[in-house]
């Protein structure tokens, strides 16, 4: 400490220091959790009999959940919690009844890895990992009510989240009725025979197996053999989301691959119309609507049969009008006709086969199954790429075009998915780009069925490329009892769907690229499923009764892996291993039976997908949540129609994901009766992103960022020069700064105003510490108009402020209160600094009933040092739930606005005039101006235009 320092600090022991806003801030944290200052009463209980309370306006505030990683929060983290914090705090202050807590998601990958390398069990370190991360929570202040935390990984949570899957496996989707349905109701048709069965056989004339397996057909949570993506170096099976476009795990960066493996799956299918449809009920931005529609991928078109043999291939088209184009197949890799009972591929090639086609293969099945190995190695992202070379194999089998009789080879390649469709189409190469660099790689016939409006003729042959069009009319087309040569592509497909289905081999349907929910997870820390199997292999669902499942203590928490390159392996569950717990004797309701428990495991997204309910009515230990409650807190109401969180605050990087998956479960739950919202969250909001300057060396490798130098204009680490790029922040990158650093050198409460002062809310920023101290003062200036640093008393005064500052005060109220609402936080913040300087440059004491408006101002955004200043200015009360000052409207209106006359679009005058001015009277006043007058000289005035009141514009005669 210089000695500078100490006389500073000795004649003025009370300045606004890092030491003070320390003390402040501990003190006044301590004080809200004593008061309970955030909690938010509920409708029962705690609002029952209080009119005052009842008739608040509610709002439902949150923040995607954050994860309680062991490196515990960098400064790019509390972002979206500050902001959601400070429109927390002004709704507190507006007159709201706020909910605003928050959780932690804490079952995942990491914590297992992490154990797996330390022989730590996951829970010990991830309730490690929560208790720092509340610490560093707390630290900012954040007026969240503590009632309402929850964690992913508390037994009396997941309970629910198992709840809710034993309602997702006993229910079923009528699509009659377009809602979910108990199970039971649809075992009531088959046993009534309402519904038939699929071979028509009496339902109580079915085994147990036979009629498990029908129900599997419907059920909104079945298993199923389906094909997966496979990460042997996990030792896991990864949904669509989690593969990278490389076709790596996301986490780990192992190689993926395509297998085919039992699995849990969630037929969110179901409501793919429901999902896009209520999008527009929704306040989203834009692009993360437009996400979810592409996802979804809703298309019209049609079905077409394709005989081969005695099998037949399906494939689903949006060109139905094309079919008479239709010269070969081609076969997604994985498709069932390609392998295994009901392939089609021949044992040798038929005569004539072309060599392009073989692959240079001695036999087809040879052909098909070295070609299915190299598929699999491939993302989807990767085959689905326009790629020059497309790559594919003849399988040897043709089928038949049923519109014209004409033989088609099958080829299977990889640019054809089963996740779209039927994993089958019918190629027109003369009008797809794809099937036309296809055709011409292997030396295929094309035909042109559309006719070509950009001059060229009609062979293919002599195309460069593919020539598409809808509004082009068709050729070409016309065999036994169909023809459609002359109609336009909207009426062929309509005369074409028609015929397909009065034949027998086709018909109209709607197709989605969304695929069911892969829901199995070969690992240890995840929700056990409420799952057990009989000695038939039939699945059962746990009672309530017997909710929450907990996981086993284990030894081994890690999955099985494997060599990442080996796809043909096979997953190994850590719970398989506990024999004990796998195998057990239950009474179901039908006496003492012996079971085996699933072993798998459920995603980590399951936690994530009904949260928001729970925040509500987090102690409920009877049900999900109270009707009443949820009701109060996410009914739908006037501009909601689907109800659900007033405000969601989170990444864009979820709009797949967490967002799809938890609206498909508020809408089981909702066609059920449990819950009256069928949204989550009704408004989203995607905050931008706090990014840090990454320094790497010759080698390419991150060095901490905090010890690079700069030198005229270059970057030096250890003497060596180093590259400097924007990018994330994290551990990993060496250049995190965490918030205990920043509150330790100046408070939490410069930080929260410097996290929200960088720029809008909705845009990446970049993180630069030694811009920090600029919040930092403004906060100690705002402390010296306040408080006397010598004495630490109050030195406002009890007169009336100049018509100068009332002005800049009502100003300020007017532009932060409408800043705050609209989450606007970095204007709000510049507006309290320009009245706080206005106070500054005034000089003398400072009024105290502006003093106490400017605390008002400030204490959604520093709430620390606002309740510290409230307290001095003699209130007893919590500054968060008093009114925020309203503005006098006469003092927000400036008291002369510039008027600027024209003539002929030159300025010729300038005008101090009211801001009320009629057009008339203003008029009049640019037509009397001296330098108005000399300017039209003899003139006649053709027009006069008035924009009152800033504008006049004069056109002569």
């Amino acid at each position: 400490m210089t000695e500078t320092t100490s006389a500073a600090e000795v004649a003025a022991p009370h300045r606004y220091t890092a030491a003070l806003a320390a003390d402040i801030e501990a003190r006044w944290q301590d004080f809200w959790e004593a008061e309970g200052t955030y909690e938010a009463p509920n409708p029962k209980g705690d609002l029952a009999g209080d009119p005052e309370l009842v008739a608040k306006p509610k709002k439902f505030i949150m923040d995607m959940f954050p994860y309680p990683s062991g490196a515990g929060l960098h400064v790019g983290h509390p972002l979206g919690f500050i902001a959601t914090d400070v429109y927390g705090r002004h709704l507190r202050m507006t007159g709201h009844n706020v909910l605003h807590t928050l959780g932690f998601d804490a079952f995942g990958l990491p914590a297992e890895q992490y154990a797996v390398q330390t022989g730590t069990h996951p829970r010990v370190s991830t309730e490690a990992n929560i208790v720092n991360m509340r610490r560093q929570l707390r630290r900012l202040g954040l007026g969240h009510d503590p009632r309402r935390s929850v964690e992913t990984i508390d037994p009396d949570y997941y309970k629910w989240t198992q709840w809710i899957f034993v309602q997702v496996f006993n229910s079923w989707y009528d699509a009659d009725a377009k809602k979910a349905r108990p199970i039971a109701e649809l075992v009531a048709q088959f046993e009534a025979g309402e519904r038939t069965t699929p071979d028509g056989r009496p339902w109580n004339a079915l085994s147990a197996v036979e009629r498990a397996e029908i129900l599997g057909e419907y059920r909104l949570a079945y298993a199923s053999d389906a094909p997966v993506n496979w990460c042997p170096g996990l030792g896991t099976v990864l949904a669509n989301e989690e593969v990278t476009a490389e076709g790596r795990s996301e986490r780990g960066n192992y190689p993926v691959f395509k297998a085919k493996l039992r699995q849990w799956n969630m037929r969110i299918t179901a409501y793919a119309d429901r999902l896009l449809e209520d999008l527009d009920g929704l306040d989203w931005p834009d692009a993360i609507k437009l996400q979810q529609r592409n996802w979804i991928g809703r298309s019209e078109g049609a079905r077409v049969d394709f005989p081969v043999g005695d099998e037949k291939i399906t494939v689903f088209t949006t060109r139905q009008d094309t079919l008479f184009g239709a010269t070969y197949m081609v076969l997604a890799p994985e498709h069932e006709l390609v392998s295994g009972e009901r392939s089609i591929v021949p044992d040798a090639w038929p005569e004539g086969t072309h060599e392009v086609w073989t692959g240079g293969y001695g036999t087809p099945a040879e052909a098909v199954a070295a070609y299915r190995k190299q598929a699999a190695a491939k993302s989807d992202v990767e085959r689905q790429a326009e790629a020059k070379d497309k790559t594919g194999v003849f399988t040897g089998a043709y089928a038949t075009n049923p519109v014209s009789g004409e033989r088609v080879p099958v080829f299977i390649a990889d640019y054809v998915l089963m996740g779209y469709g039927t994993g089958a189409i019918m190629a027109v190469p003369a009008h797809d780009s794809r099937d036309f660099a296809f055709a011409r790689a292997f030396e295929l016939p094309m035909r042109c069925v559309v006719e070509p409006s950009d001059g060229r003729d009609q062979d293919p042959a002599t195309w460069d490329e593919a020539f598409d069009s809808y509004e082009a009319k068709i050729v070409n087309s016309a065999g036994d009892g169909i023809a459609l040569d002359g109609l336009t592509v909207p009426d062929a497909k309509i005369k074409i769907t028609e015929w397909l289905a009065a034949n027998g081999i086709g018909e109209g349907t709607v197709n989605f690229r969304l695929r069911d929910w892969l829901f199995s997870r070969q690992r240890y820390w995840g929700e056990p499923f409420p799952i057990v199997y009989d000695e038939d292999g039939v699945a059962h669902a746990l009672p309530e009764s017997m909710l929450p499942l907990q996981l086993p203590e284990v030894d081994d928490y890690s999955p099985r892996t494997f060599d990442p390159d080996d796809a043909d392996t096979q997953p190994e569950t850590p719970l398989s291993r506990n024999e004990d717990w796998v195998n057990v004797e239950l009474d179901l309701g039908d006496g003492p039976k012996k079971y085996r428990r699933e072993t798998n495991t459920m995603p980590n997204w399951a936690g994530s997908c009904w949260y928001e309910l729970r925040y509500t009515d987090p102690r409920n230990d009877t049900a999900l949540v109270d009707p009443e409650v949820e009701q109060y807190w996410m009914g739908p109401r006037d501009g909601q129609p689907h109800g659900g969180v007033d405000l969601y605050v989170g990444g864009q990087e979820h709009a797949v994901l967490h967002l799809l998956y938890a609206r498909f479960w508020s809408k089981v739950l909702h066609d059920l009766g449990h819950i009256a919202s069928s949204e989550p969250f009704h408004k989203l909001y995607n905050q931008g992103m706090i990014q840090a300057f990454v320094y790497r060396d010759s080698r390419g490798i991150a060095v901490p960022a905090a010890e690079v130098e700069e030198r005229d204009g270059a970057y030096y680490y250890q003497g060596e020069k180093v590259s400097r790029v924007l990018g994330k922040m994290g551990k990993s990158l060496k250049n995190a700064v965490t918030p205990d650093e920043i509150c330790e050198e100046y408070g939490a409460d410069t930080l929260r105003l410097y996290e929200m002062a960088m720029g809008p809310l909705d845009v990446s920023r970049p993180w630069d510490t030694r811009a920090v101290v600029g919040q930092y003062r403004l906060l100690q200036r705002l402390w010296r108009n306040v408080v006397d640093e010598a004495t630490g008393e109050a030195t406002v005064v009890d007169t009336e402020p100049d018509e100068d500052t009332l002005r800049a005060l009502h100003k300020a109220i007017d532009g932060v209160g409408q800043d705050l609402a609209n989450l606007r936080f970095n204007t709000a913040i510049a507006k309290v600094t320009e009245l706080n300087n206005h106070l500054t440059k005034a000089g003398g004491p400072v009024a105290r009933s502006v003093a106490e408006r400017l605390v008002l101002l400030v204490a959604p955004l520093a709430p620390h040092i606002a309740e510290e200043l409230w307290r001095k200015l003699g209130h007893t009360d919590t500054v968060v739930h008093q009114d925020f000052p309203v503005a006098d409207p006469a003092y927000v209106v400036d008291e002369t606005v510039t008027c600027v006359v024209q003539i002929k679009g030159k300025v010729k005058a300038r005008l101090e005039v009211s801001p009320a001015v009629s057009d008339a009277d203003l008029e009049a006043a640019a037509l009397a101006d001296p330098a108005v007058v000399a300017a039209l000289g003899s003139a006649g005035i053709r027009k006069v235009i008035v924009r009152a009141p800033k504008l006049v514009n004069i056109v002569p005669a």
